[in-house]
């Protein structure tokens, strides 16, 4: 596999990998349809500013111009941010987006499959995708799950994407043989919200406990990667009640719209954040900033083993 021909490593994160320092992976799906600009620029930085607060190296993941971009500069990270003509990439957009020299923004398990290509075992996300409601008819099924089985990356997040059937999400995981961790927490965090009603397979208390966890599960050759739940900040988090009584409504306005595949969660957040006047949009930064904190810290315990 000639990997010369398709990926560019930005110099600062190709150093810290071969030196076997901590790199946090970050998706761009998240800057280019998931908020507006200029604050997703705004956002980034931030992000970026704390996993090097915490010893890390933050490795942004795109396309740009048919070349998978680990590590973004400055210009690339601006490019992102505008979101103009870039499209949603995830495994199975990839060859066809790198053979057509297209952009596009990576998703959880477009992440994950380039931040297994440039050896960075951490990736920190807002929320992944899972089981869609009414999965058992349409067999809408994010491919994250599918990557989370293959593909070796332990993912940071703040749990599966309120709009989401969160019970069959992890009955996937469990069927995929993906370990399920709450930090500091036994229950399985509702992005939003910090409990979703369901249970995690083992509460770590440490980011030291989750990276032995993690290194443990690759030493024995076991394939995939592992999922920890952060739950939001207790001062951001929303309420249960009132954000499932706002996503029955999105999702009401979806199957009006005539609203389905990869389109249905841009739809959905947007009206998420219509609907709670902003307050959801304000969650979903603050959970994202502390699943940045924990994955950077997780990858500089990872690094001591």
């Amino acid at each position: 596999m000639n990997l010369k021909n398709y990926l560019d490593i930005a110099p600062e994160v190709k150093s810290a990998v071969e030196a076997g320092k901590p790199v946090v992976a970050l998706e761009s799906t998240i800057l280019s349809h998931g908020m507006p600009y200029p604050e997703n620029l705004t956002f980034a930085a931030e992000v970026e500013r704390i996993i090097r607060a915490e010893g890390a190296v933050p490795a942004t993941m795109a396309i740009i111009d048919g070349r998978m971009k680990v590590g973004l500069s400055a210009g690339e990270l601006e490019l992102m941010c505008k979101g103009e003509n870039v499209a949603k990439v995830s495994r199975r957009d990839l060859p066809i987006i790198l053979a057509t020299g297209g952009t596009g923004a990576t998703t959880v398990a477009s992440t994950m499959i380039l931040a297994s290509l440039a050896g960075i075992p951490v990736f920190a996300t807002g929320g992944i995708g899972g089981v869609h409601r009414g999965a058992t008819t349409t067999m809408d099924i994010s491919a994250d799950l599918q990557e989370l089985a293959h593909t070796p990356v332990a993912v940071v997040c703040a749990g599966a994407k309120m709009i989401l059937d969160i019970g069959l999400t992890l009955e996937y995981l469990e069927t995929m043989g993906v370990p399920v961790l709450g930090y500091n927490t036994d229950q399985f965090p509702a992005f939003y919200c910090r409990k979703s009603g369901f249970g995690v397979d083992y509460t770590a208390t440490s980011p030291a406990e989750i990276a032995k966890i993690a290194r443990t599960k690759w030493d024995l050759g076991l394939a995939g990667g592992m999922l920890i739940g952060n739950p939001v900040p207790e001062e951001y988090a929303l309420d249960f009640d009132e954000m499932s009584a706002v996503i029955d409504k999105a999702l009401a306005a979806a199957e009006k719209d005539h609203v389905h595949g990869k389109n249905i969660t841009p739809y959905l957040l947007a009206h998420i954040v219509e609907y709670t006047g902003g307050k959801s949009l304000a969650t979903n930064i603050q959970l994202a900033y502390n699943n940045a904190r924990l994955a950077a810290k997780v990858a500089v315990e990872l690094a001591k083993l």
